[in-house]
């Protein structure tokens, strides 16, 4: 009898293993879908048994108090239920609840140091449970694969799928977003189970709040062996996910996250997160922790974590975690944790979180104003302090811990050119050129920023600073420093990072661009990234080709792009004129921009001639500047000083608040928030200035973050070559190479194939438009069943071809009309309704066409719901990465048809085919040359081999039978052979398409 492979094995297996197979202190119990209650959404009987066993002389007093134990039992409970749904779940597991005066437990967390013997005892008689098929619902008989419950009360539930029965994480989240009523109580945001993971064999995914179809599912895997996304093949021949039951839901493991990791967050306006940790965060401060406490003080460590990673709660989670550490003779090991940031909001973020875990004020100090403050800080014994790099005192530090105190030291990524320190060390220069024609003004401001550059160049981010005066100093064994970032330089590798077993350093925990990309936490920037000179032509193209119609944004930016911008004015018309048309409309109208200039002097010039060019033109845009220093220049006619506050007419220190609002849209900087500077809505980047190396990196990555409706993001280059962008890049993300110029003709020929496949008609585009760009407000009840009634003839077409390679071939070239439409956008205003309401129907048509068996689960960018993109309706599609090692491609001018092999000798390929078909065809290379020379005398043919290889095919197609026919008589075996085995037919295209591509296309 076969073995069983439905999802109900997989559930009986981590329950085996959760109950059985742990460790004996580690098991849980194998609770009764039965006894959970679904009008308070947990298991009554078990928390009972818990108070009662824990805390036996409280639960006398609640007795005595409620006049009798039924009724305590019953007045508790309600206290329980108003409690958890008035303060959270996370809240009341870590300091219980008053009922009548008396003060109640619900959990007891392990304590730092064991010299507390009851509270260890407390802790553990913790009662970790898990129960399955749990029927949550008062509404319906919906049941829950897993739920786990901490003595009774329900913390995780768990959506578990099988792909051996077809179904993957992604069935498990669809249960979630359109089967699971997030107003049932065990659902409910904070009030009941706290994290909701959608599991298979492969991947975990995993959410702390239901809302529907707007739920946000992120990963929780710990990425490939070669630091992509996914999880590595288990070592011990296991399942891939088997480390959420064997790893993380473990009792010493579940119960310290929700102890001091879990947290209830609030942005701006009060809104509150649930912040449950990714896998990549626990495990880095888990692995640090452990060696920690192994090693004791004085290593240092390189945290490599990319943009994207939330480095701000790992080190919050990190501080708090050494704060209390003990090591094995129940020792503090750090009297102090010191955190170098120059994030402002850090302070406050680790003073939450501090708050939150322990309800302890005044556990984090925060130094502001002298580096003596933070040496009184740390004689006072303060656990947490908060400095900036310049209030850092290194002498000092190493002075107090020589007294017997030791320090953990953590440096925060965010970079010093934050501040534009450079400027400061600088002679100032006097620009008066203004008479002096353009000439002088070019030239003066190229010295200009190369006199800046140089200072840039010297000046040491906050890691290299500390790698500096540790160099000098000597490393102290009081003293441990946690390095964090996402670009170290060799100098703070050798400091800060561990030794292989080759003798080089590397960092001692990874999480790289690459997965933060692909598991979509952050943008590829390089995925539209276009040089001035690729813009121009594309531009120039557009606006003078005559094929499609022409409209008054297509001749004006042709007229930008007829003009090389030598001088601001012009880069200025250029940046504005495609930031309104490409950019402003964006992330639903809020889309932002950056320009990067070469000095501060370019950033002075650049606010006044975007000023100017606004005013003339009566454009409604906020511009704001920012840069260090002051500047003198006489731009308005006078010489003046100009700085940032002068300019923006308001402090330097509100300006990132300010660029926040709906108020401005474009940031000029120079000096500045190149780094360390997060502003989600950034979608654009405008780059006038040199970048290499690790600048290139941190600069370009501004743009790099997510938030709800942005969907790619953008760079316009007016300096740098693609080369030195892709060099740059090298090191911290495996790419090779940026693709060229994308030819916007392109596009319609691929639409053509669409067209030639003939799977939908016009009707069913208007039919569908009519719906798809409906405001939202005049949505009706059946327009959602009428989108998918347009949509849904075609995926029956579909469905109905019988040739698999036409099937692929239709759905490649879909996928390729999308990317390219998606990327042409940003360079450039169609003005085509006809192919902009196609663009929509194309990407919900592709959607819902089946996926075949061998074909990868798309990008978590190619998930976003329908009904996403009809509200949405002005928003292109997401970003769709390559992921392949060593090449990041740029949107390609292919159709989507089979693109060309790897190239090889014909002989070997040739000798292969026959190999593996079992053919004799020793001749085959001269048949084939044959057929290229009749080819050859196609003159359409010919010309048409000027187009990439997979639109070329579309005439070699429609003509290769004609030729093989016409050779019937001379080489009879080989044709027939060709007619009649399909096999055989596409081995032989394969070497025969790129062979006479490559041969007419040199004609």
């Amino acid at each position: 009898m076969a073995i069983n492979t439905t999802e109900r094995t997989f559930e009986q297996e981590i329950e085996w293993w959760l109950i059985e197979g742990a460790v004996k202190n580690n098991r849980y119990k194998k609770g009764n879908p039965a006894d959970f209650d679904r009008t308070l959404a947990l298991d009554k009987g078990a928390v009972l048994a818990f108070v009662k066993d824990t805390q036996p002389d409280i639960w006398h007093g609640l007795c005595k108090r409620h006049g009798s134990e039924s009724v305590a039992e019953a007045e508790f409970l309600k206290r329980l239920n108003s409690e958890l749904n008035a303060r959270g779940m996370i809240d009341v597991l870590r300091h219980g609840l008053v009922d009548l005066g008396i003060s109640v437990r619900l959990a007891f967390f392990k304590p730092g140091s064991g010299m507390n013997q009851s509270l260890a005892a407390l802790y553990n008689k913790n009662v970790l449970q898990i129960t399955r098929q749990v029927k949550y619902s008062l509404q319906n008989e919906n049941s829950i694969d897993t739920v786990i419950f901490l003595n009774g009360l329900p913390i995780i539930t768990i959506e578990l799928k099988n792909p051996l029965t077809g179904q993957t994480y992604k069935n498990a989240i669809g249960q979630y977003e359109t089967d699971r009523n997030p107003r049932e109580l065990l659902l409910a945001f904070k009030k009941r189970a706290i994290v909701h993971f959608a599991v298979d064999t492969e991947q975990v995914w995993m959410t702390t709040w239901l809302r529907k179809l707007d739920t946000t599912f992120l990963p929780f895997n710990k990425g490939s062996e070669d630091s992509g996304a996914g999880n590595p093949i288990a070592a011990d021949g296991d399942y891939r996910t088997a480390y959420l039951w064997k790893e993380v839901l473990q009792k010493d493991s579940i119960l310290d996250i929700l102890h001091r990791f879990v947290q209830v967050s609030k942005d701006d306006k009060g809104k509150e997160k649930l912040i449950f940790p990714r896998y990549h965060q626990l495990d880095a401060v888990r692995k640090l922790v452990a060696d920690v406490y192994a090693n004791g003080s004085g290593k240092n460590y390189l945290i490599q974590h990319s943009a994207g990673s939330g480095k701000s709660n790992s080190i919050a989670w990190l501080a708090h975690h050494l704060a209390n550490l003990h090591d094995a003779s129940d020792e503090v090991i750090f009297h102090s944790i010191i955190v170098i940031t120059d994030r402002r909001v850090l302070d406050k973020q680790l003073q939450r979180n501090i708050y939150n875990m322990e309800h302890k004020p005044g556990v984090v100090v925060l130094v502001d104003k002298n580096s003596k403050q933070l040496t009184t800080a740390l004689n006072n014994g303060d656990k947490v302090i908060v400095c900036t790099l310049q209030k850092f005192p290194f002498v000092d530090v190493q002075k107090v811990s020589t007294m017997g105190k030791r320090f953990a030291i953590i440096v925060d990524e965010a970079h010093s050119s934050q501040t534009g320190d450079a400027s400061k060390r600088m002679k100032e220069i006097l620009a008066d050129i203004s008479l002096q024609g353009d000439e002088a003004i070019e030239k003066k401001l190229h010295e200009f920023a190369v006199e800046e550059a140089k200072a840039e160049a010297v000046e040491k981010d906050i890691d290299e600073v500390i790698a500096d005066e540790m160099a000098a100093h000597g490393q102290q064994p009081n003293l441990s420093f946690f390095a964090f970032t996402a670009t170290p330089k060799q100098k703070t590798l050798e400091i800060f990072g561990q030794r292989n077993v080759a003798g080089k350093p590397e960092p001692f925990h990874l999480y790289s661009m690459r997965q933060a990309i692909e598991e979509g936490f952050i943008f590829n920037v390089l995925e539209n990234y276009i040089t001035y000179e690729t813009y121009f032509q594309i531009g120039k193209k557009i606006a003078d080709d005559p094929v499609y119609g022409k409209n008054l944004a297509n001749k004006a930016l042709g007229k930008y792009m007829s003009l090389h911008p030598h001088n601001l004015a012009q880069k200025a018309e250029v940046i504005i004129e495609h930031f309104r048309s490409q950019v402003q409309h964006r992330i639903g109208g809020q889309a932002k921009a950056m320009l990067v200039t070469g000095s501060r002097l370019h950033a002075v010039r650049y606010f006044f001639e975007f000023q100017r060019y606004i005013k003339k033109m009566h454009y409604d845009l906020g511009i704001l500047v920012a840069f260090p220093g002051t500047v003198k220049d006489k731009v308005s006619g006078e010489i003046k000083e100009y700085t940032e506050s002068n300019l923006n007419k308001f402090p330097d220190r509100e300006t990132v608040e300010k660029f926040d609002t709906a108020e401005y849209q474009i940031l000029i900087v120079a000096e500045k928030y190149q780094t360390g500077f997060d502003q989600p809505l950034l979608h654009t980047m405008y780059v006038d200035k040199t970048l290499t190396g690790i600048k290139a990196v941190q600069t370009l990555s501004r743009i790099n973050r997510t938030c709800p409706g942005k969907t790619e993001t953008f760079i316009l280059d007016f300096v740098n070559s693609r080369e030195d962008i892709e060099k740059s890049f090298q090191d911290y993300y495996q790419t090779t190479g940026i693709a060229e110029t994308t030819d916007p003709n392109v596009i319609y020929d691929i639409k053509n194939v669409l067209d030639s496949f003939m799977l939908y008609t016009d009707s069913e585009i208007d039919t569908f438009s009519k719906v798809f760009f409906k405001e939202s407000k005049t949505q009706g009840n059946l327009d959602l069943a009428k989108l998918n009634g347009s949509i849904d003839p075609a995926v029956d077409r579909y469905n109905a071809m019988t040739e698999v390679q036409d099937r692929s071939d239709f759905k490649n070239a879909l996928a390729k009309f999308i990317r390219l439409y998606d990327f042409l956008t940003h360079i450039i205003h169609l003005g085509d309704e006809n192919l902009h309401k196609f663009h929509a129907y194309a990407k919900c048509l592709l959607r819902k066409l089946p996926r075949d068996e061998a074909e990868r689960i798309p990008d978590i960018g190619n998930d976003v719901m329908l009904q996403y993109y009809r509200v949405q309706k002005l928003s292109e599609g997401p970003i769709v990465l390559v992921n392949e090692d060593g090449l990041l491609k740029q949107r390609t001018s292919s159709s989507g048809l089979p693109l060309e092999d790897e190239k090889e000798a014909l002989s070997a390929i040739i000798q292969n085919l026959n190999e593996r078909l079992g053919t004799n065809f020793t001749e085959m290379d001269k048949v084939l040359e044959q057929f290229v020379q009749d080819m050859a005398g196609n003159q359409e043919m010919v010309l048409r081999s000027k187009n990439p290889l997979d639109l070329f095919k579309i005439i070699y197609d429609n003509t290769i039978m004609d030729v093989v026919l016409g050779r019937m008589a001379k080489n009879q075996e080989f044709c027939e052979k060709y007619l009649e085995d399909e096999q055989f037919r596409r081995e032989v295209d394969k070497i025969l398409l790129p062979l006479v591509h490559e041969r007419l296309s040199k004609m």
